[in-house]
């Protein structure tokens, strides 16, 4: 992964959460809000991985829970049945988008089913909010979350070094978070629930990565970076007395206390001139292990050095598997095998050419193999093979010259964790993915250990456009990093992300609506073109020629026909071309860098919009005129899209809090506009088949609606509303693009940052529909009804449930109540998109406001959280008021 990811996507969400935009009038809608509930499926458009895993974290107590953490795209559990990751942060909403990076994760061996996570994505003011710390007690089903007074930075520089925050192995009520900012370290004595700052640790670090970037990114200190316990210096329900913490100090990285931190010096005789990246503490050997570098990571790094310190002696010995005279890297990635002490593994984290190094010891250090090592360069002997094919294109269609090999061991491995209980079993985190192997001790016999991606389920990329072209292949993604794929199949990977050219991060793309096999990308690469076009639906590609000054993606628009294009770069003004780009002519009337869309009948004209204005260009892009119109937003946090099918029918969805905000309409090509007044606020807009029955394509927004921040759809030309996402499916910040599918009703595929593209299938294919749920009366639901009630997941003590309410009788209901007896005294502790009581075993479910509307023939969903003991019995019978329903 490339140092490009620290901004995709974040500049452009900085400004559309941040931005101010003065008022502006807008024009009234008489459109009725209406609210009504649908049931989705919701799942990835499979890419498997793509982005940073700066932590892994294995439970010490019980075999085969474990945990990664991503930089921006939440947290994750292993699921070892399928091997499979199960995303645990997707209920993170709109307004706490920030709390989506994870800088660190902590997983309690004294009871497992408790796990905690540091969460909060920048310490500057791109992120608004202050970090906080989630804890839960169902390993990660359900949070809860205490607010911090200090933002954290799950994508600042140093977010590879760590865990910072710890679990007391002894009292586990006891927890430690290690924060950046000079913050210092922070304690906690009530499993989380509060923290109060440890006064008198002596260090809050004072290492920046660049004191002098005025954005604050580079420059934050980055702290104080990992906690270790001895859990050999306490006993069970006694607070561990030995702790270790690194602070990111060149002349102080490690202190401790010996008194159950009450009081805290510098270890004497330690390393200086580097940072303590990872401090791994091997109770049955008596040592703490450290890996150094002279640079925080995950990507710098030119210096570095492994030490052990025995703990009883206070020894240091340098234990680097290498001089540090050879060594252009610096050491992050540091683990031990419980069960096998002695053994030490570590990586070259920053080593990205010709590749990462893994290095291994099995006498604590003394001496070291390596994963791979030159026979004769620049010919290379592996200890390894991998075996990719699960995930094709992490070769990225390299054909490298040797000693560069392709697939890459990997690049920023600053995590890599050998399993507690199976010494056969490691994983480690790269850029781009995860991998793993289940057979390492074949390292020591002189065989070779098979590497394999191990990271099904954690999608980590971040969204940049979405199309859903009419024929071809149902979805294009333009994406940060690994700039887009092209899916035949949403539930396969695709063999290889978009190539001829490899845009580091794709940021715009677009189709010939009348002829799909014509498609335009644009993006960032360091150096080479930054368009590129295909004639075959995106199978195949081919570079274009830049204008003179481009330097980034920007925007591109397609013709209708496929014959011409308009691009509006960075770097230089909007442009435009016939053919495919092998020569541009500058485009007149439109300010350089305005957002550029084409109308999808007419291929002469296209649309542009900046600043509030919008712009119509009716000959191919040559020249723009300024709409009239006014009460558009000020700001450039907008997405428009013109509707398929009819010349001139756009919508404009954007603005800002401070300012105009909302979603708009225009039905004569952008010369008058209609602002909605039933949508409250609204970032991207899209379009998909249209409901049966219905004369117009259905509508899908990122937006707010009655109140209430969601994924809405409109089966009437934005007349009544759907929201079709739930509060456990939020996925942080969605206001990149949407896009229906135009083949398949109700499908829709949605952008995140951090979480891959999510897509979403409808239970309702009769196109919805509803009242409104602020009507005061409340009738109680007639006719039949069936009920699902589906155990999701389960582990000692608690489980997860879903119940699917479903309208099987031939009235909508406008509110409902779902009453039901517990078989064995199973008790709900938490409950989402129901409002829920118990009293004993039985148990009412009512309807939130959102959903409180459910069409004839149509269902709804929602989930609960609870205890048991001894037996968790499913009930076998539900009443929606005094009807019984069939229980499927």
């Amino acid at each position: 992964m490339r140092r490009t990811r620290i901004l995709t996507a974040v500049l452009a969400l900085a400004a559309g959460l941040l931005a101010g935009t003065p008022p502006a009038l807008a024009a009234d809608s008489t459109a009725k809000v209406s609210l009504a509930a649908d049931t989705y499926t919701w799942k990835n458009a499979r890419i498997d991985g793509g982005g940073f895993v700066p932590g892994i974290v294995f439970n010490r107590s019980e075999k085969n829970l474990a945990y990664a953490r991503t930089d921006i795209g939440g947290a994750y559990r292993w699921q070892e049945s399928s091997k499979t990751w199960t995303p645990l942060l997707d209920s993170v909403g709109w307004d706490d988008w920030g709390h989506t990076g994870v800088v660190s994760l902590a997983s309690d061996a004294v009871d497992p089913n408790k796990v905690y996570a540091a969460v909060g994505t920048y310490t500057n003011s791109w992120d608004p909010k202050n970090g906080a710390v989630m804890r839960s007690s169902n390993r990660g089903a359900s949070w809860q979350k205490t607010d911090l007074p200090f933002k954290l930075g799950g994508n600042m520089p140093g977010r590879g070094m760590g865990e910072r925050l710890a679990v007391d192995p002894n009292k586990n009520s006891v927890l430690y978070l290690g924060a950046p900012s000079g913050k210092g370290l922070w304690r906690s004595t009530d499993s989380g629930v509060s923290w109060s700052q440890v006064a008198n640790f002596p260090n809050v670090g004072n290492y920046q990565q660049d004191p002098s970037d005025t954005s604050g990114y580079a420059s934050d200190n980055q702290g104080i970076v990992w906690v270790t316990f001895d859990e050999s210096t306490g006993t069970s329900g006694n607070a561990t007395r030995a702790i270790y913490v690194g602070v990111a100090d060149l002349q102080n990285s490690v202190y401790r206390s010996t008194d159950a931190g009450a009081t805290w010096t510098r270890l004497a005789g330690q390393p200086t001139g580097y940072l303590a990246h990872k401090g791994v503490l091997d109770a049955a050997g008596g040592y703490l292990y450290l890996s150094y570098s002279d640079k925080g990571g995950p990507y710098d790094g030119g210096k570095g050095q492994v030490w052990r310190y025995a703990t009883a002696t206070g020894t240091w010995t340098n234990i680097s598997p290498v001089a540090e005279a050879d060594t252009y890297y610096g050491f992050s990635g540091l683990t031990v095998d419980r069960r096998k002490p002695g053994t030490v593994m570590a990586t070259a984290y920053s080593s990205w050419w010709p590749d990462t190094q893994i290095f291994r010891s099995t006498d604590s250090g003394a001496t070291w193999t390596r994963a791979w090592d030159y026979t004769s360069y620049p010919n290379r002997a592996n200890r390894y093979t991998m075996d990719v094919s699960s995930s094709p294109w992490l070769t990225w269609g390299a054909n490298p010259s040797p000693p560069e090999q392709t697939p890459k061991l990997g690049w920023m491995t600053e995590s890599l964790e050998i399993d507690p209980f199976d010494s056969n079993r490691m994983m480690y985190g790269t850029g781009a993915t995860l991998y793993g192997t289940e057979n390492l001790t074949n390292w020591d016999s002189g065989g070779q250990f098979t590497i394999k991606p191990m990271v099904q389920g954690l999608e980590e990329t971040a969204v940049n456009d979405l199309a859903s072209p009419p024929s071809g292949a149902p979805l294009l993604s333009a994406l940060g990093d690994v700039g887009g794929f092209r899916h035949t199949d949403l539930t396969k990977v695709p063999s290889m992300m978009f190539t001829s050219p490899n845009f580091t991060t794709t940021t715009s793309l677009d189709f010939a609506e009348t002829n799909a096999n014509t498609v335009v990308r644009v993006g960032n690469l360091d150096s080479g073109p930054h368009i590129a076009f295909s004639t075959d639906n995106g199978a195949n590609w081919f570079a274009g020629t830049d204008p003179s000054g481009v330097s980034g993606g920007g925007t591109v628009a397609a013709a209708s026909d496929g014959s011409r294009f308009v691009w509006s770069p960075a770097g230089t003004g909007v442009q435009y071309t016939t053919g495919f780009g092998s020569s541009w002519s500058a485009s007149n009337g439109i300010p350089a860098d305005a957002i550029v869309e084409s109308d999808r009948v007419d291929p002469r004209t296209f649309y542009g919009f900046k600043s509030g204005k919008f712009y119509v260009s009716t000959d191919g892009g040559a020249t723009f005129t300024a709409s009239a119109a006014t009460g558009l937003p000020s700001g450039d946090s907008v997405r428009f899209k013109a509707l398929p099918g009819v010349k001139g029918d756009v919508w404009l969805a954007g603005g800002a809090t401070d300012g105009a905000y909302g979603l708009w309409h225009s039905t004569d090509g952008g010369a008058s506009w209609t602002k909605l007044s039933n949508v409250d606020q609204a970032d991207a807009i899209g379009f998909g088949k249209a409901a049966t029955g219905a004369s117009y394509q259905t509508l899908y927004t990122s937006a707010k609606i009655g109140g209430v921040r969601g994924i809405f759809r409109s089966t009437d030309k934005g007349a009544t509303w759907t929201r079709i996402n739930d509060d456990a499916h939020q996925w942080g910040w969605t206001g990149a693009a949407i896009t229906g599918d135009p083949r398949v009703y109700g499908r829709v595929y949605v952008s995140t940052n951090g979480r891959g593209v999510i897509y979403g299938d409808t239970s309702d294919t009769s196109g919805g529909g509803g009242t409104d749920p602020t009507d005061p009366t409340d009738p109680t639901p007639t006719g039949a009804c069936a009920v699902t009630y589906k155990i999701t997941n389960q582990w000692s003590g608690g489980f997860q449930a879903d119940v699917q309410l479903s309208n099987t009788g031939s009235s909508a209901w406008t509110g409902w109540s779902l009453g039901w007896t517990f078989p064995n005294a199973q008790t709900i502790s938490q409950t989402w998109n129901a409002e829920s009581a118990q009293s004993g075993s039985t148990v009412t479910a009512k309807n939130v406001g959102w959903n409180a509307n459910v069409a004839a023939g149509s269902s709804v969903s929602f989930g609960f959280t609870g205890s048991w003991s001894g037996t968790n019995g499913k009930p076998t019978a539900f009443k929606l008021g005094d009807q019984a329903c069939t229980v499927a």
